[in-house]
């Protein structure tokens, strides 16, 4: 695993190696989870960037998550979209997980849509449907800002504390952009928390119960820790789920990735109607505030 002093120098010349590709600074950062990739094919004047070509990149390895970075802009926003994450389920350490994200904070992000698939705890979701996430559990049993604290990760003055706030992990402000965004597209967008776990199994029947009792609406295997780091950093975080499933004992019938990968397929167009019209309002809360 890579010693947590390692990681600002390895972010910084992977922001180096993306900047020399592609010079204009990106002002959001996307990350596409899964099912969601094509979402990078609406980018404009686009500079696409294996992530085998970043110095130190992780490399995803899971199907729908097609690892590539594409820079360009959206609605004249310039955004870094991440086409795939990886994820503490396929092997990497939490350093890696959130590699990127710290990536494209050096690279002059100040803002962070993540979305991700879920299966729906919340009776009331239905499958294809999108969720705007006001909060996260994080059962994965660890935390990516383990380790030495590093400030120089900081974009703004009160971040890059040792013990830092994660009250409003997902900014309220841009929850409400996206609340009346959704409502004037007629795309319902119902709120949620999202509960993280490790993977990569899909969770037992009286997991799920017990994750209802907690409060869970969602559950999934990514998000909480890039966010966790996000909010170090001090980036401002929109979070969206795409319910592909409902999780198990939900409904009688057992959960699949395939499912998952067709769910993200039928939900394209809404998503992808709702998050371009989301991101110049994003963008321009983010620059003003």
């Amino acid at each position: 695993m890579t010693e947590f002093s390692e990681q600002y120098p390895r972010a910084l010349t992977a922001a180096d190696a993306i900047r020399a590709l592609h010079p204009t600074k990106p002002t959001l950062g996307i990350i596409l989870g899964s099912g969601l990739g094509n979402f990078a094919a609406h980018v404009e004047n686009p500079t696409t960037i294996s992530y085998a070509d970043i110095p130190g990149w992780p490399l995803s390895t899971v199907a729908g998550h097609s690892g590539k970075l594409v820079l360009g802009t959206i609605a004249d926003v310039q955004v870094a979209v991440m086409q795939g994450r990886v994820h503490a389920y396929e092997g990497y350490g939490m350093n890696e997980v959130v590699f990127p994200t710290r990536a494209l904070a050096l690279l002059g992000c100040t803002g962070l849509i993540v979305t991700n698939a879920a299966g729906g705890i919340n009776r009331n979701y239905g499958q294809g449907g999108l969720v705007c996430i006001t909060d996260h559990i994080n059962l994965t049993g660890t935390n990516a800002a383990l380790g030495p604290n590093e400030p120089k990760f900081a974009i703004t003055p009160e971040a890059g504390q040792r013990f830092f706030d994660m009250s409003s992990a997902y900014s309220y402000r841009l929850r409400k952009i996206a609340r009346v965004e959704a409502a004037a597209q007629e795309i319902p967008l119902p709120e949620g928390v999202y509960l993280a776990v490790l993977g990569p199994s899909y969770e037992t029947p009286a997991e799920i119960r017990a994750f209802r009792t907690l409060g869970a609406d969602l559950v999934g295997m990514s998000t909480v820790h890039e966010v966790i780091v996000a909010r170090h950093m001090g980036l401002e975080v929109l979070g969206l789920s795409l319910v592909t499933n409902m999780a198990a004992g939900v409904m009688d019938q057992p959960i699949n990735h395939e499912e998952v990968m067709e769910m993200g397929k039928r939900a394209e167009a809404q998503f992808t109607s709702l998050v371009k019209a989301l991101i110049p309002q994003v963008a321009a809360a983010i620059t003003t505030s």
